[in-house]
């Protein structure tokens, strides 16, 4: 069984509040790119995890790894080969580590023929896991506990990059200016009638942590600054916490120039372009 885990990227994510055990809570709008790295899974007696791929460096093949605590979340005694084919940049705000673990529970449930294990075992894993595992456009609240699907999204591409650099998740939190921002606005019940109806929408709302990631890494203003001045781009922003950033496009061709150009001339910056998975 051969499963794509999509790169998650957080269009608008706005922080609401801050619980007295320290958990921020959030209100974000989730979709997910056709582009991600990839889980195998094969018949074994034991369980096991073969990292590969242009990113397998450094990624721990051991229960330090979401993948096995994901595996671990459902009867005993069962054995799968895991192999992750690693492309997505590390800790890069796209939900990388997230989305190969849901998508491993969502593989070992069939591959297993066993039920999911239930909600409150998912978000253990991690904030983003339980969206993950949903695996489409929704709204994403509390603690990441509460997934709403979301109204029907127009066709639409988005360039995903990352310059390299780390911001650590942490510190993003800590130099919030507040932590008890407004929600988001109300969403069209009947969604959006194209790509701009959307972004115009998504121009009432914004990322919280996207101005102290920028503080602590200006390099990620930068790579917004280039998104927003590739033709057609409708919208650039960060991703989650950081570093990725994300420009929106209405069409294929525009943001595959926009990719390729910013890979021409940040050889060192990874830059992708996909179709956002889950549209009309």
């Amino acid at each position: 069984m051969r499963l794509l885990a999509p790169a998650k990227v957080n269009l608008a994510l706005h922080v609401t509040g801050r619980r007295d055990d320290g958990y921020h809570l959030l209100d974000s709008i989730v979709v997910f790119a056709d582009h991600g790295d990839t889980i195998t899974l094969a018949p074994s007696a034991d369980l096991s995890l073969t990292v590969t791929g242009p990113r397998a460096g450094g990624v721990p093949t051991d229960r330090r790894n979401l993948i096995w605590q994901a595996a671990e979340l459902f009867p005993p005694g069962q054995g799968a080969a895991i192999t992750l084919d690693k492309h997505l940049p590390h800790a890069g705000g796209i939900g990388g580590g997230s989305s190969d673990a849901a998508t491993t529970l969502r593989g070992l449930a069939e591959f297993w023929a066993q039920p999911m294990p239930d909600a409150a075992a998912i978000l253990s894993l991690g904030a983003d896991v339980p969206v993950c595992a949903f695996g489409a456009p929704a709204r994403m609240a509390g603690i990441g506990e509460e997934i709403t699907p979301l109204p029907d999204l127009p066709p639409l591409w988005i360039v995903l990059v990352n310059p390299g650099v780390e911001v650590p998740t942490g510190s993003v939190f800590k130099a919030l200016a507040r932590a008890d921002n407004p929600p988001l606005p109300e969403l069209p019940a009947e969604g959006w009638p194209d790509a701009v109806a959307l972004v115009d929408w998504l121009c009432r709302t914004r990322n919280d942590l996207e101005p102290p990631a920028r503080a602590i890494q200006p390099e990620i203003g930068r790579v917004i600054d280039r998104l927003n001045a590739r033709p057609g781009c409708l919208l650039a922003r960060m991703s989650g916490s950081g570093a990725t950033c994300f420009a929106l496009f209405a069409e294929e061709f525009p943001a595959r120039d926009a990719a390729a150009a910013i890979a021409a001339d940040q050889p060192d910056w990874w830059s992708v372009a996909a179709p956002v998975l889950g549209v009309r």
